[in-house]
């Protein structure tokens, strides 16, 4: 009767699976195509917000650059922590399916949150930073806990090795054209468009909303046709109270006890020989990823360092991540192919050893860009010191002399433009100078009050009676978007309404001085007092540049250079982010199908988990070399690129040791065990049977 039973299900087909149908022309399931559309919609959401979250910290909540990086690489750290809970969500209690979902609502919500944060008649200060580090948790949360899951739901739908190595190549170019296009739209919304009277980063950050949104109504329309695989128990668990008994069980042990081949093995008395094996695959691979954090160290300053860096330079070009999209076909069409046909064995763990060097290098060219972007920018003053400069607007030449100070040697020239900063030395937090200017072979006493750490120009001018000094406070920090800075001076004797584009500004008169503004190229510069209305040609302002107009009596005017204008290209970036590019193409892909291809069946969101942490952990490093470290730029990003190098040795060597397995390896060695087993079963069954048939019989 069993013969029979299993006879017609075989027939009719009950216990085979539903075939999935294919997208045209290919060997891919359809379910595919909404996993790719929702990984694009949601990485255009995630690195659409983050593309700009640098930038806000500093110039909404009014953060430090460090404090601002330390804020960006802890919310990426934790965007990579995060994972694990996923993980063992869907491992052990929702299924990949469901956790998607509901840690995709937990997402937007914290979107919105976001994006309330932004809007600046929501509350003061306090309320933004509250509102937005609510948002940024609850979208580490949601980005974090989705992503092992996402990934190893992607390969879940193939049987084929091969299709699903090509659909983690096409998985990851859906990543970065999502971040294409959100890093080129999401800067635009915030500086093109204004709300509230000034950039609009509520806007910014609410398309990032509306496309998550997209990305979790697209993953639920295509669940009809997903290959769905049930949890398999709280397997985290498992792990844990397996290598817990192997541990105790091991020194509890005499050591008059047969050695056992591995550690783990001690576990045999309480857990399953197929669980310890498949602990044993996990335990290997996650010994690999010890040194892989600081790839992502490196790899993750794209939008923190490297980004100031790039505000630094002039932006004749735009930059962005589509290099990820022309280099992933032609390593998989091109230079994978052709490394094979030179017989070269270049194994998944060599490819992300090679990638790790291409970082290294990537660093070594930022270091390049580095020290010529900084022979631009104004050095800050150290404490003791403060900086100045020195504007003659007398008709004659001046000497200035400062006690204790040998800064200006040389006679300064009429409306000549202001050298270089000079480090006026304090010996204190706050000094009073009494400056001598020497004018017409008289000399003037100015008593000038400094105060540490700031930076300072000294107007020279007539007074009513005689000369007159005026120390102004200066702002001498580049604009973030490349604009330059400007500032007007005002030598007529009534007041002036300047109106530059959209900023405005309003010029006491008898040399008063307006603050700096931020402007952008070639704007029309217009000027009205009371009299008469007249346009000022300035010519075209320079990226990075800040200038002070001075306004002499008619309608002269000098336009003077207070900090110089960004002279390197953003083109010369081009090369380091080349090289980063190649770098993450030979370790992260490689890398995510590795985790992929080397977890058995229930312990492959764990192990993508795990890729992931090194991530978190990278963002750990830079944060203790960010906020300990006190190094140059320059000389930090050598001290990234050496580690790495040092790094990849170690890994190299790890590596040449490591076993490639297939997983389903252990389903052949188990299986004449579980024949065994049922083979077992049977007979006792059987066996139970006899008394049956006797009383039958009597």
């Amino acid at each position: 009767v069993l013969y029979l039973s299993d006879s017609m299900m075989e027939n009719t087909g009950k216990d085979k699976p539903r075939r999935s149908p294919k997208l045209c022309g290919t060997n891919y399931p359809v379910s595919i195509a909404f996993i790719i559309v929702n990984e694009f919609c949601e990485r255009f959401s995630y690195y659409g917000m983050k593309a700009l979250l640098t930038l806000y910290f500093k110039n909404y909540l009014h953060w430090d650059k460090d404090l601002s990086t330390a804020i960006y690489h802890a919310f990426s750290s934790l965007c990579y922590f995060t994972p694990v809970l996923g993980a063992i969500i869907a491992d052990s209690w929702l299924g990949k399916f469901k956790t998607i979902i509901y840690l995709s609502i937990v997402y937007v919500i914290g979107h919105v949150i976001k994006s309330i944060g932004a809007i600046p008649s929501v509350g003061d200060n306090t309320v933004h930073i509250v509102l937005s580090m609510a948002g940024l948790v609850l979208i580490a949360l949601g980005t974090g806990g989705i992503k092992p899951c996402v990934s190893a739901f992607g390969g879940d739908q193939f049987e084929d090795k091969h299709e699903r190595r090509k659909f983690f190549s096409i998985f990851y170019m859906s990543i970065n054209a999502g971040s294409v296009l959100s890093t080129l739209i999401t800067p635009i919304l915030r500086g093109d468009v204004k709300c509230f009277g000034n950039d609009c980063y509520a806007l910014a950050f609410g398309v990032p909303a509306v496309l998550m949104m997209i990305s979790l109504v697209v993953f639920i329309a295509g669940s009809g046709l997903y290959k769905k695989s049930p949890p398999e128990g709280n397997i985290l668990l498992s792990v844990c109270g397996c290598i817990g008994f192997a541990v105790k069980n091991r020194w509890k042990r005499s050591k008059h006890d047969p050695k056992r081949d591995h550690w783990l093995n001690w576990a045999e008395e309480k857990y399953p020989k197929r669980l310890i094996e498949e602990i044993k695959m996990v335990l290997r691979v996650l010994v690999l990823y010890i040194p892989l954090p600081m790839f992502w160290a490196l790899f993750d300053q794209q939008g923190s360092r490297w980004t100031l860096q790039a505000t630094r330079m002039n932006l004749n070009i735009l930059l962005n991540a589509f290099l990820i999209l022309v280099f992933v076909p032609i390593f998989d069409m091109g230079v994978y192919p052709l490394i094979g046909l030179c017989k070269i064995n270049f194994t998944p763990l060599k490819k992300m050893a090679t990638g790790m060097i291409f970082a290294a290098l990537a660093f070594v060219a930022a270091t390049m860009v580095e020290i010529d972007v900084t022979k631009t920018v104004v050095p800050a003053p150290n404490s003791g010191e403060s900086l100045l400069q020195v504007f003659n607007l007398m008709e004659n030449e001046v000497k200035v002399q400062i006690p204790g100070n040998d800064l200006f040697p040389d006679a300064i020239s009429s409306y000549e433009d202001p050298s270089e900063y000079q480090r006026v030395q304090l010996r204190g937090t706050t000094k009073n100078l009494t400056v001598k200017v020497t004018y017409n072979e008289q000399v003037h006493d100015c008593a000038l009050t400094f105060h540490e750490e700031k930076s300072y120009s000294l107007i020279i001018h007539h007074g009513t009676t005689s000369l007159q000094c005026k120390l102004v406070e200066d702002f001498i920090e580049k604009s973030e978007n490349g604009s330059a800075y400007l500032r007007f001076i005002n030598g007529h004797n009534e007041g002036l309404n300047i109106s530059v584009g959209g900023q405005e500004f309003e010029v006491a008169p008898a040399y008063g001085i307006t603050p700096n503004k931020s402007i952008a190229r070639g704007e029309e510069v217009k000027c009205i007092s009371s009299q008469m209305e007249y346009i000022i040609d300035l010519g075209l302002l320079d990226f990075g540049a800040s200038y002070s107009v001075i306004l002499k009596t008619g309608i002269e005017v000098f336009k003077m250079e207070d900090v110089h204008a960004n002279n390197v290209s953003i083109a010369w970036q081009v090369p380091q982010y080349a090289l980063i590019t190649a770098g993450e193409v030979m370790f992260s892909i490689t890398g995510l199908e590795f985790s992929y291809s080397q977890a058995p069946a229930n312990m492959k969101s764990v192990l993508q988990a795990g890729w992931l942490m090194t991530v978190a952990f990278g963002n750990v490093i830079v944060l203790i070399v960010a906020e300990g470290a006190e190094l140059q730029q320059w000389a930090e990003f050598v001290l990234f690129a050496a580690l790495l190098v040092a790094v990849c040795i170690i890994f190299s060597i790890i590596a040449y040791f490591y076993t490639y397995v297939n997983p389903k390896q252990l389903d052949n060695m188990f299986q004449d065990d579980s024949k065994e087993d049922n083979l077992k079963k049977e007979t006792v069954q059987d066996l139970a049977l006899i008394p049956v048939f006797r009383n039958t019989m009597m």
